[in-house]
Order: C-alpha cells, then sequence, then structure tokens
C-alpha cells in the first residue's frame, strides 16, 4: 500500500464510508495513475520545473525579514535554511506558469506572482513556529524547534515577526483583490487551530469538523495561494476556481497523507515523532475510520487519550483496523479531484507537473 468546500466537510461519515466502500472496490491502481497516460508520454518533474522560478527562494526571503536585531534574525532564519523542497511556492510558480499559459500563452512568471509564492513560504513557516509552541514540539524537520532553543514568547514574537514581514510584502503587490485572497489564509490558519481544541461528540460531526480543520490548517494557504496567481496572470474567473479547487484538493490530500504517516513511518524518517497527534490528543483520519471498527475509542477520542495507555492502544487498534488505508483512499479521492480540475487548463508542461504532483502527493513517505 502506498506511504503515504467546503463541500466535502459537509458529508456525514457514514455517507463517507459508502464511498470509499465503493471506491476501494473500483481498480485501486486506475485511481493511483488516474493521470499514467499522460505522465508516462510527457513525464514532467514539478521540481525541475520550478526550479527557475524558485531560484534565490530563501535568500529573497531573507532580505524581507531584515532586523536589527542579531538574536531575531537568527531566529526568523532558521527554518529558512534552505534544506527543504518547497513544496508550497513551487506549487504556486507552476500554477502561475499554467494558468499565464493558458491565458495568453506566456511562459514567464510575473514578479507578482512570484511575490506570492514567497508570501505563501513565510506565513506557511509562520504558522510551523506558532504550532511548534501550542503543541509544545521539540522537533520540526529532523532538528529542535525554535520554542525548545530560544523559548516560548521569544518563538511567539519570531513567528508574528515573520507574519508582519509577509504582510508588507503582500502590501507591496498592491493589489486589493490579492491582498483579499492572502490575508483569508491567516484568518483561516487562526480559526483551524480553534477547530483542533476542540472536538465532537456526534460520530458524524466529528468527521466533518475533522475536514474542515483540515483544509483551514492546510488546504486555505495552497488554495488561496493558486488562486491569487492565477488571478494576476488570468481575468476568467472560472480559471481562479479551477485553481482554487487544484489547491484545495492537493492541500487536504497532503495532510490526509501526513496523518497516515504519523502511524507508519519512523520518527527518524519523518523528521518528528510518530504518534505526534495521539500524544497531542488529536483524532485524525486514521484514528476516526478506525473507531468504526474499535467502538471503544470513542471514549478514548473524547478524553483525548489523556489516560495512561490511551495512546498505545489507540495506535494498536488503528493498525489492527483499515484506518490508514480507507485515509488514503480518501487521499486517492481528493487527488483524483485535482487532477480533475487543473485537466481544464489548456495544456502545458506545467500542467501536466501538476497532475504528476498529485501522484507524488499519494507515494510520499516523510
Amino acid at each position: 500500500m502506498c506511504h503515504f468546500t467546503q463541500r466535502s466537510s459537509s458529508l456525514s461519515f457514514p455517507k463517507i464510508c459508502n464511498i470509499f466502500w465503493r471506491f476501494q472496490h473500483t481498480s485501486t491502481s486506475h485511481l493511483c495513475s488516474c493521470s499514467k497516460t499522460v505522465s508516462d508520454e510527457k513525464y514532467q518533474d514539478p521540481f525541475q520545473l520550478g526550479r527557475k522560478d524558485l531560484k534565490n527562494l530563501y535568500e529573497d526571503i531573507k532580505k524581507e525579514l531584515l532586523v536589527s536585531t542579531a538574536e531575531l534574525k537568527e531566529m526568523c532564519d532558521y527554518y529558512f535554511d534552505g534544506k527543504g523542497k518547497a513544496f508550497r511556492p513551487m506549487i504556486v510558480v507552476l500554477m502561475a506558469r499554467a494558468c499565464n499559459i493558458h491565458h495568453n500563452n506566456s511562459r514567464e512568471v510575473q514578479a507578482s506572482q512570484r511575490s506570492v509564492a514567497i508570501i505563501a513560504e513565510m506565513i506557511h513557516t509562520a504558522s510551523l513556529v506558532h504550532d511548534d509552541v501550542i503543541d509544545d514540539a521539540n522537533s520540526r524537520r529532523g532538528k529542535m524547534t525554535v520554542n525548545q532553543i530560544w523559548g516560548e514568547r521569544k518563538a511567539v514574537l519570531a513567528g508574528d515577526f515573520i507574519l508582519s514581514a509577509a504582510s508588507v510584502a503582500l502590501a507591496r503587490i498592491g493589489n486589493t483583490t490579492i491582498i483579499s485572497v492572502l490575508t483569508q489564509v491567516i484568518e483561516d490558519l487562526v480559526r483551524g487551530e480553534f477547530l483542533q481544541l476542540g472536538s465532537k461528540e456526534n460520530e458524524n460531526e466529528r468527521f466533518a469538523h475533522y475536514l474542515e480543520k483540515t483544509f483551514k490548517k492546510t488546504a486555505s494557504l495552497i488554495a488561496n495561494s493558486c488562486k491569487a496567481v492565477s488571478i494576476l496572470g488570468c481575468p476568467d474567473p472560472k480559471v481562479h476556481e479551477i485553481a482554487y479547487q487544484y489547491g484545495k484538493n492537493v492541500g487536504i490530500a497532503f495532510q490526509l497523507i501526513d496523518d497516515v504517516l504519523d502511524f507508519t513511518s519512523c520518527a527518524d524518517h519523518l523528521g518528528k515523532p510518530t504518534a505526534a497527534d495521539l500524544k497531542l490528543g488529536l483524532a485524525t483520519g486514521p484514528v476516526l475510520f478506525a473507531c468504526r471498527q474499535f467502538p471503544e475509542m470513542n471514549a478514548m477520542i473524547m478524553r483525548r487519550f489523556s489516560k495512561p495507555g490511551d495512546v498505545e492502544r489507540a495506535r494498536k487498534y488503528v493498525l489492527q483496523s483499515d484506518g490508514v488505508q480507507q485515509t488514503t483512499y480518501l487521499a486517492q479521492r481528493y487527488c483524483h479531484e485535482a487532477t480533475r480540475e487543473i485537466s481544464k487548463l489548456r495544456p502545458s508542461p506545467e500542467r501536466e507537473a501538476l497532475i504528476q504532483l498529485t501522484e507524488m502527493v499519494l507515494m510520499r513517505d516523510k
């Protein structure tokens, strides 16, 4: 098995399970390779295609973070070390090119579109700094977190500063529509964090709550960044919706696979502790699906795995159930929808790379 709006959030849990029963009995290999026909003939490596536009990305981010305080600068630069894959900026520049080509066959990324890619990475990193404080995390990307090195108070301020610098860069674009689209991301991040702090007793509401939280905390940034570059490159509202829907579906799939990896990947490989969500009291997709087979997990979910032995028992139940498999099927479904949306654009190497990206999201192991 692969290691791996709000329209979807309104699906009830029984409906979702029924969908997956049918989905599971469809050819999985067919769905896993929904773009194989295209990809085999003209495979486009997203990271190779996006490399040109992402050159000096982290150096440009550091220019946005010019500060007089040496310690604050060191903290802000800590995650911008150039060792990440720049997944979000890469999607943004590929979407920019795909939309530009669709509109007028322009193969250049506009300066304002590249700025959106930079801003997206800054917002994402600021959210990581804040998340690590909230979760009292001690490792991220294979190294100690900012809060562990400099303390929680300074970490919060560093996250705030990165967000403020992103806001200045956003204002510099000078387009009120783009400002509105990207500030929605910051609102969604906060609302998503509040959703994560809460829980639902009702089984159906619980899954909808989980999907809404997943959209707000992870997918909104990708969806709205894709929408922003499409607005800058093409006047057609239909294209804006295609870009948004692609980003939304890929973003949700990305997080679903992340939730799967929390149960299937080793800590060294993942770069952060496994079963981390259970330890934080969070019931993710694999847990919610496993609960259908092991109803005794309901009590553990409601007390947020707070009793001694809850985390270990819940992890055991998940691995004994089809929770990991069902969550993977759900991710496949979202990727299939992302492919369907982006395929509406005019053919281009960038469009094919975005299709290829959906497969890479499903197949990633960290």
